[in-house]
């Protein structure tokens, strides 16, 4: 099978030939779509906390068919960038009627994402306020429409104006550049994929009882909180990683996807593929999505 093979930290994407996956009990999936994730990037640029070792196979999302032609969708842990992977059975997802596969590489990491913290960690009243930063990225899109089924109003904001245009189209009912949100914003949460600067402002966008939920720092580091200040505004932060998820509680994971399923199908969220690109050009799609151009998900097809 073909694979794109990543040989050194800031090293480009090489495209081999390597043994097809053993089964050893899971499924081989004939993977037709790659989701690329920001934890993709991270580990081409060695800033990924669990750095795997190298020689590797990126990729730990993709859609595509079993052996009897079953569609399905699943995270991998790795080498999705490829041909074929080995999946474990429990890890399967149907793949809804309907759906494409690009849509479906597009699915399940950026909607847990979005949707564990705005289900299970804040407490997201209806006619709640939401500010969304990277509103028109992977987690970003999937935010906004999550965040508009759970019953919310949503705030993006993004990083240039013809960004606000797709947020609005999921149905963000403000959208703003970033240099331009108005100092007066106030929201009851918060979700940033970002860090950084933006991290540290958004506490001063909450209203009383808001919670900042954080999720990455493609945009920098976090920088310290300290506690007084949030005790004395009456302020909360939450942070999210799915992999630990995974890991120590796959039974609340399972309920999540059950419950995102059946949003996907009744039409109230559809993934946002931006791009799709052959496993041949994953050096082009890894440059799309790193130069902040990209919006929604970026997906490979092998």
């Amino acid at each position: 099978m073909r694979a794109a093979l990543l040989r050194a930290v800031d090293g480009p994407f090489e495209l081999v030939d390597l043994p097809d996956p053993e089964g050893d009990g899971k499924a081989i999936v004939r993977v037709r779509a790659a989701g690329i994730n920001f934890l993709d990037i991270l580990i081409r640029r060695g800033r990924y906390p669990q750095m795997p070792e190298l020689p590797t196979v990126l990729g730990s999302e993709v859609a595509g068919e079993l052996e009897d032609g079953t569609r399905v969708v699943a995270l991998t842990g790795g080498a999705g960038y490829a041909e074929k992977v080995a999946v474990d059975r429990s890890a399967l997802v149907p793949l809804p009627d309907g759906a494409s596969f690009a849509e479906g590489a597009a699915f399940l990491l950026t909607y847990l994402t979005a949707y564990v913290p705005l289900t299970r960690q804040v407490r997201l009243r209806d006619g709640a306020r939401v500010l969304v930063h990277a509103g028109a990225g992977g987690v970003g899109t999937a935010t906004i429409q999550v965040a508009r089924a759970l019953g919310a109003e949503v705030v993006a904001a993004v990083g240039s104006p013809e960004k606000c245009d797709v947020c609005l189209g999921l149905g963000a009912t403000e959208a703003y550049v970033y240099d331009e949100i108005p100092d007066d914003l106030r929201v009851d949460v918060v979700v940033d994929p970002v860090g950084g600067e933006l991290f540290e402002r958004a506490f001063s966008r909450l209203a009383p009882l808001g919670q900042v939920v954080a999720i990455g720092f493609a945009g920098g580091l976090w920088s310290d909180v300290q506690p007084a200040n949030l005790v004395g505004r009456n302020l909360g932060l939450q942070g999210v990683y799915i992999g630990r998820l995974l890991r120590h509680e796959p039974e609340l994971v399972a309920t999540v996807v059950l419950e995102l399923l059946a949003l996907w199908e009744s039409g109230a969220l559809k993934p946002h593929v931006g791009a799709e690109f052959p496993l041949a050009e994953v050096d082009q799609a890894h440059e799309l999505v790193e130069s902040r151009r990209s919006v929604g998900k970026v997906v490979l097809l092998p």
